[in-house]
């Protein structure tokens, strides 16, 4: 048989192509090993409902914990919410436990089970008495908020018109949390009540959900590079979100996950991989299977002040499925990323700070 040029050229191109293929394949093969043996947590999530939708969402997350967020309005709210957790576990003990410190992570990895760390997004719940601290951290709680958007007996929120810092009562509250090992979540808080967070705090706190200021400057929810540096100087984690309109403006075409992976990067570069990890602040569904504009996005734009700027719709198609953080890897991966920083950012460094703050 003879074999023309063309056909030389031809069978070359269907050999590279082949190759092409076979490098794909195994790139993937490689780093959905590195995903699947690594620590992966969420450090906010929640579900629309706990309910099997969730539980196969969390299957096909990957995930080893998250920190959740529950109900503060008030005390009685908050020993409910963790009351209901606790009847969960024991509903589903194959499924879930309560993470009360670093331990339990590595635990649920062994046994397949999801760590769910007990958090509030705010202090309303303390109803002004420190003690209150005490009895929740006995109950399971190991994080919460110092404020939420508006301003509390703690101090001021993100969209309050003034910029108080953390009031008397406020640096009580700290006190004991840094006794009792309660983590420090700094996320909503104003400028000033972050910098005093940090400050005045004996160990490192976290901003679990936030963004980088440079690529979303004004927006109340970020958090500026000097606010960065004096975390990780403390020995803090900050944690990039992935709600789409924190990180930049029209979600799923101006931004995208690699946008995503620049207010990592940026981070990374300004603080080193140690200090720096990952969070949704969405549940672990996602977004787009139950949302709607009417019942979601119209809400919100009363909800919250301009600044916000909440966007519809608010996901990154790339980081909405549960399977956000292997899509994430893989960008990383051909940022020329080591192997070793992704499983730090994965999950390495909240369980860093976890034994920092609980003393394990």
């Amino acid at each position: 048989m003879t074999y023309t040029r063309r056909d030389a050229i031809s069978l070359g191109a269907g050999a590279a192509m082949s190759f092409a293929g076979a490098g794909a394949a195994s790139a993937n093969d490689r780093l959905n090993r590195l995903y699947n043996k690594s620590i992966v947590i969420d450090a906010l999530s929640f579900a629309h409902e706990w309910d099997e939708v969730e539980y196969e969402a969390v299957q096909k997350s990957g995930y080893t914990g998250i920190i959740t967020s529950l109900n503060r309005r008030d005390l009685q709210t908050a020993i409910d919410e963790l009351l209901t957790w606790k009847r969960r576990v024991e509903d589903f003990p194959e499924r879930y436990l309560i993470a009360l410190d670093a331990r339990d992570f590595g635990r649920a990895k062994r046994e397949g089970k999801l760590a769910v760390m007990m958090n509030f997004q705010n202090a309303t719940m303390l109803e002004g008495d420190a003690d209150n601290v005490d009895a929740l951290h006995t109950l399971g709680m190991r994080c919460f908020q110092l404020t939420y958007n508006n301003r509390n007996l703690i101090g001021d929120g993100c969209l309050e018109r003034t910029n108080a810092g953390l009031s008397d009562f406020g640096v009580e509250v700290v006190e004991r949390m840094n006794k009792l090992g309660v983590l420090v979540d700094l996320s909503h808080c104003g400028d000033e009540t972050t910098r005093d967070g940090i400050a005045l705090s004996e160990k490192p706190v976290a901003i679990t959900h936030s963004m980088v200021e440079k690529f979303r400057p004004g927006h109340p929810r970020a958090k500026t590079d000097d606010q960065i540096k004096a975390l990780a100087d403390k020995g803090g984690v900050f944690g990039v979100a992935a709600l789409g309109y924190f990180i930049g403006k029209n979600p799923g075409t101006d931004t995208t996950i690699e946008t995503y992976a620049d207010h990592i990067d940026h981070a990374v570069n300004l603080i080193g991989i140690e200090h720096v990890a990952l969070s949704t602040d969405f549940p672990i569904r996602g977004l787009k299977s139950w949302i709607t504009k009417e019942e979601w996005y119209e809400p919100r734009l009363t909800i919250f002040k301009p600044s916000y700027d909440v966007q519809w719709p608010p996901y990154i198609p790339e980081l909405d499925p549960p399977e956000r953080f292997r899509n994430l890897v893989a960008v990383l991966d051909r940022r020329g990323w080591k192997t070793r920083d992704m499983e730090r950012l994965l999950g390495e460094n909240w369980l860093r700070l976890f034994r920092d703050v609980f003393g394990n």
